[in-house]
């Protein structure tokens, strides 16, 4: 697992898999704007074409403790987060990703009946997004519970640098959001690669 401690002295590049409309790319927002209230550098951007409500989508993150100047897109992501399990059949969402990289995935699958069917040799991390979101927000929108997810797996941000983060674009659901992130944090699972 990529340490709290590496992750502050390094570029980590993120790369987000979801479909339009469900939140890749404030997701990708949020994580940027609390590596920069944690004093590093942040830069977020979606994947832009001719996406519409629910064509797959992409968005990046990258977080820094160096200014970024790069302004590209992420080829060779560190880590690929993945929000619709529906994604895994039909995009690559490994393609490129870092030999010592790790894909965080929603899913009610664990990380060895992932990396069997999708012979995904990096580390895997699961989570069941859904029910969470599910449960706590009563919607299955699971960009934020996956954060939880990503900062588990990672250690990329402290959890409490989402507070304000999540105040700013929820307003009064940010508690609940919190919460399912909270609960995608104590309950992801990763798996070592092989």
């Amino acid at each position: 697992m990529v340490t709290s401690e590496a992750v502050k002295t390094e570029l980590l590049e993120i790369r987000w898999h979801g479909r339009g409309g469900q939140g890749a790319v404030t997701s990708a927002e949020l994580v940027a704007q609390a590596g920069i209230n944690e004093g590093r550098y942040g830069q977020a951007f979606p994947s832009f074409g001719p996406e519409r409500r629910g064509a797959p989508v992409q968005a990046f993150v990258r977080v820094s403790t160096h200014p970024i100047r790069n302004r590209a897109e992420i080829t060779q992501p560190d880590v690929v987060v993945v929000l619709d399990p529906g994604l895994l059949p039909v995009v690559n969402v490994a393609t490129g990703l870092k030999p010592d990289g790790i894909a965080i995935i929603n899913t009610r699958k664990t990380p060895e009946q992932i990396r069997q069917e999708f012979k995904i040799n990096q580390k895997i991390a699961t989570v069941n997004a859904t029910k969470i979101a599910m449960e706590t927000l009563g919607v299955n929108i699971v960009n934020t519970t996956m954060v939880g997810a990503l900062i588990h797996a990672t250690g990329i941000v402290k959890l409490d640098s989402l507070t304000e983060p999540l105040k700013g674009r929820f307003g009064k659901l940010a508690e609940r959001n919190f919460e399912s992130m909270k609960k995608a944090f104590e309950q992801t699972v990763v798996k070592e690669k092989e």
